[in-house]
């Protein structure tokens, strides 16, 4: 501390006073922005705790029974199979027309000369 000139000392001790000021200021407005969001908007911040949540078994006990319930909708009925989807059936109309329009692009392609597509 003796190397330091008194000028020097002032000068620290204005920039510290500073600094504490700016500290206030952004405490002030921390303490706003966690009455306006609540206190996740720190986290949004990044300036608080990392840690797993606690959940009560009431709470646990409700997200299982949705589940389940989720589960036996999308299984059906217990104990019954769920009904397989029936394939997708062409009319005769509609084979009738692929299979003319296939028959056109192979004499294109053998009038070319070519054995491939």
């Amino acid at each position: 501390m003796s190397n330091y000139t008194t000028a020097q000392l002032k000068r620290a001790l204005t920039i510290q006073r500073t600094i504490e000021s700016f500290q206030k200021k952004i405490d002030s407005l921390i303490g706003k922005v966690e009455k306006v969001l609540g206190n996740g908007a720190m986290s949004l911040l990044g300036t608080t705790k990392t840690g797993r949540r606690k959940m009560s078994a009431a709470g646990r006990a409700k997200i299982a029974a949705a589940q389940k319930a989720r589960w036996a909708k999308f299984k059906g009925t217990a104990g019954a199979k769920p009904l397989k989807k029936g394939r997708r059936k062409m009319s005769a109309a509609a084979k009738a027309k692929l299979a003319a329009i296939a028959k056109k692009r192979w004499a294109k392609v053998k009038a070319a000369g070519k054995t491939r597509l």
